[in-house]
């Protein structure tokens, strides 16, 4: 299929923008011819260009869209059937837009708000390159090394004061100052990640451990901790941290980094194998679609033979359809 994969912007490295390189990627992988849209070019972007051979977008009409924040289907609506996913309940950019003509959620969370704000849509969790997020080394039996995705310094410092307390070593990739692409090379030299979202579910494909924690902009400090015993509760929220929504003291983090357990690794990586994984996730969007436009098509000519019948009649109607099947 011809498929436009859109993202408000793809000028620095984040969540969705992530996400929409990883689509593309898999969509490029199961033989699909693949554009992108946004409205903002830029690091990312350039990515999806040098990285994946794809262009910009060039064509008056696609097959399917598939398209992140709501900007870019009101934009786009008119060049094709777009599939709409939502990633978040607070941003503006991620409320659903009445011209989508199907909705993704990727947590329980958001499709429970879409449906609030009256639009149905389907669950399919994020998506992660599981050949690219593997473990490449394993972890120690006692943590050594923790690494901080958060997206904030307040956050960032308080990781950092709990390891100084515990003489571990600390590392930090903080996008706003030191955006990492292959941010996978940095999991694998770490025992333990603290993080939210994606960032978390990149942590669980490499095998590492992960505290549900950080402190961002569009909501207070807050987390799940060490996210094993409840994983199946915390992603109903996207591992963001809203499941428990604890505000963490330094004593209550300790704690939560002296869970680690080395033999958590396997159950996380198969966690991401069951649930995340891009190849299987592609799948589902696509028979998602395939399911919607069926569903649009025998709407359509319901509504057709309904009129038919209210012109003609139904003994009329049903006279010359005996006579199309003897034809």
């Amino acid at each position: 299929m011809n498929i436009l994969v859109t993202n408000n912007q793809l000028n620095r490295i984040g969540g969705s923008e992530t996400f929409t390189f990883t689509i593309i990627e898999e969509l490029i992988n199961q033989g699909h011819d693949v554009e992108y849209f946004t409205f903002v070019n830029g690091f990312v972007s350039n990515k999806i260009e040098e990285l994946l051979g794809v262009s910009f977008m060039s064509k008056d009409r696609y097959d399917l869209i598939l398209a992140n924040h709501n900007t870019t289907v009101n934009k786009l609506y008119k060049k094709g059937f777009i599939i709409q996913t939502c990633h978040g309940i607070f941003p503006k950019l991620e409320q659903p837009s009445p011209k989508a003509n199907a909705y993704v959620s990727i947590s329980q969370e958001v499709q429970d708000h879409l449906a609030k704000l009256g639009f149905p849509s389907i669950l399919i969790h994020n998506s992660i390159n599981l050949e690219r997020f593997r473990s490449k080394n394993k972890i120690n039996k006692q943590v050594q090394t923790v690494l901080s995705l958060c997206h904030s310094e307040e956050a960032n410092s308080f990781v950092k004061d709990v390891c100084i307390e515990l003489g571990l070593k600390f590392k930090q990739a903080y996008k706003y100052k030191d955006p990492v692409w292959n941010i996978e090379n940095k999991i694998n030299k770490s025992d333990l990640v603290v993080g939210l979202g994606r960032s978390a579910y990149e942590a669980m494909a490499c095998g590492r451990p992960v505290v549900i924690y950080d402190n961002r902009k569009y909501f207070p400090s807050c987390g799940d901790g060490y996210v094993k015993e409840i994983l199946g509760f915390s992603i109903k929220n996207n591992c963001s941290g809203r499941y428990l929504n604890k505000r963490y003291l330094k004593s209550d983090f300790i704690q939560e980094v002296l869970k680690y357990d080395p033999f958590d690794s396997e159950y996380l990586r198969k966690f991401t194998e069951r649930e995340l994984d891009v190849k299987k996730n592609i799948l589902k969007y696509l028979n998602y679609a395939e399911f919607i436009k069926n569903r649009i098509k025998t709407s359509k000519r319901n509504r057709k033979i309904k009129f038919i019948k209210k012109i003609i009649g139904n003994r009329n109607f049903n006279h010359l359809a005996i006579l199309y099947k003897k034809i």
